[in-house]
């Protein structure tokens, strides 16, 4: 109960500090129910007299970064989910950066010894303070010794001291702050905030482990071994461990360097069709790709090669979710919106219940207007910005696998388009999709699909004893409840009376906070 009442007045300060930078003039009320409308309305009248406007999103980011790295997180997740935050929002979240001051090299010096077990010069030739320093780790360039004897450059990343115990603390704030949102706004419930925080801490846990990052880069490395133009750092296992990160040193010019990339003769437009197309590959072909493609990420070396770094974020998808994406995508390539609106049927996400023909009707809205558009004009955020109105109008189900790429792909276009202007997403696109769809819904894909069928009925065969028995097993216990009726034990029946008493208590207590909260941010308007 402490812990909880706890993680409440830490949600209660940080939403007064986000309140006062304006981050409550952010949420639109109008479909809101009473309670939550009149508190975000409060939440409004906090925010600081006479501050100009145009400087809130900094105003919104720099309060982040005073909370610490958890919600800077926290803000960076949520910008993978427009249906949330809205499309504009979530934009804004996605320029969230971490300026995170780095800590001490002694520190890092200490917390690499700790995790390899050496002393640190027996490990590096030369070991230089951090370079580069986020909410979850910094980095230092350091020297190896090949082999052959050569000194090699390499980047070392080590996770921050006592990085895992505060974000565990947070996250109990924020898991407290989704259950009192789910209470108080039932229509919330379609948006699951609760399910959004386990994934965004499943999300922190596997990033504070950097053998998983190092798993991630030697996996992409393996699958893009034979593109052209792409490719990631080589990972140095025997200086890698969960707390600290060893691979190759990039030496190349940042996308965000626009200026740099044009004085070295790169072919600006040529890197950003590569680039995106490298990235529908890593969807499409490998089912797998780097979540968070911003130009701070993504380097040019000197022979023009795209190489990216910090694969801290990974999505995944299953070949259900890649026929998904692709159909989708040729879809709205070939103007085919019969066909995207059977394929969100297929797939189960828009609900039985509505017209095909009516949502084939609104899709074909989203379409028609972008294909109308010059090439420097049509944005995939854009389209994607009509797309969650039109999903929600028709109860399509918040799927988080789709969100991330849909985010990265709005990310990599908006890179792109710093690159080229004149960038056209759907004439770059087409290629790759055409390709997926040729080889996985052809002649080839459609073999491809039944030995896969015959593998799954092989499985089932090996499995059918056992299934057998379970169902033996399951029909005399049916006979027995059919003559005995079910039972409860006396401990089940007390473990139901304290969950119940729990939960009610516990909304008791919610909304004593939610009035002491209201009271005191009236007391400070007042004054």
């Amino acid at each position: 109960m402490a812990g909880t009442l706890a993680a409440l007045f830490r949600m209660a300060g940080a939403g007064f500090l986000l309140a006062r930078e304006g981050a409550f003039s952010l949420v639109e009320i109008d479909d809101l129910p009473a309670l939550p409308r009149a508190a975000i309305r409060l939440g409004k009248l906090l925010e600081k007299r006479g501050a100009d406007e145009a400087t809130r999103p900094e105003r919104i980011t720099a309060a982040l970064n005073r909370l610490g790295p958890s919600y800077i997180k926290l803000g960076q997740f949520l910008a993978t989910r427009a249906d949330i935050v809205g499309i504009d929002n979530a934009r804004m979240l996605g320029r969230l950066r971490d300026e995170i001051p780095p800590f001490p090299d002694a520190e890092a010096r200490l917390m690499i010894e700790k995790a390899l077990g050496k002393p640190i010069d027996s490990l590096f030739r030369s070991f230089s303070p951090p370079v580069a320093a986020a909410s979850i780790a910094q980095v230092h360039k350091a020297e190896i010794e090949t082999a052959g004897g050569e000194r090699k450059a390499v980047a070392v990343k080590v996770l921050r001291p006592d990085v895992r115990r505060r974000f565990k603390r947070d996250m109990e704030t924020f898991f407290a702050a989704a259950r009192l949102i789910e209470r108080v706004d039932p229509a919330s419930r379609r948006l699951r905030p609760i399910a959004v925080v386990e994934t965004l801490d499943r999300s922190v846990a596997l990033e504070m482990d950097l053998r998983l990052e190092a798993a991630a880069l030697s996996e992409m490395g393996e699958a893009t071994v034979a593109d052209t133009g792409f490719r990631v750092p080589k990972v140095e296992w025997e200086l890698t461990a969960r707390d600290v990160l060893t691979l190759e040193w990039i030496d190349g010019i940042k996308l965000s360097d626009v200026a740099a990339l044009e004085a070295a003769g790169h072919d600006l437009p040529e890197l950003a069709r590569r680039l995106m197309q490298a990235f529908l590959r890593h969807a499409l072909r490998d089912g797998f790709f780097h979540a968070d493609m911003h130009q701070g990420n993504l380097f040019v070396d000197a022979t023009g090669t795209i190489v990216a770094v910090d694969f801290g974020i990974m999505g995944r998808l299953g070949r259900a979710e890649q026929r998904f994406l692709a159909e989708i995508l040729y879809g709205f390539i070939g103007r085919d919106y019969r066909r995207i609106a059977e394929i969100h049927f297929e797939a189960g996400y828009v609900p039985a219940r509505h017209s095909l023909d009516d949502f084939a009707q609104a899709l074909r809205a989203i379409g028609e207007p972008i294909h109308g558009q010059k090439a420097s004009e049509i944005s995939m955020a854009r389209l994607l910005t009509l797309l969650f109105e039109v999903t929600e109008l028709f109860d399509m189900q918040t799927r988080p696998e789709l969100l991330l790429v849909q985010k990265t792909m709005v990310v990599v276009e908006g890179v792109s388009r710093s690159l080229d202007p004149n960038f056209d997403m759907w004439s770059t696109s087409e290629p790759v999709v055409r390709d997926w769809i040729g080889r996985y819904l052809g002649p080839a894909g459609q073999l491809e699909r039944v030995g896969e069928g015959f593998g799954a009925l092989a499985r089932l065969a090996n499995e059918l004893p056992r299934l057998a028995e379970r169902a033996e097993r399951l029909s005399a216990e049916f006979d027995r409840m059919g003559e005995k009726g079910i039972r409860l034990d006396p401990e089940t029946i007390a473990g139901i009376g304290r969950s119940e008493a729990h939960a009610a208590r516990w909304g008791r207590v919610a909304l004593w906070v939610i009035a002491i909260v209201a009271v005191v941010a009236g007391l400070k308007v007042i004054s």
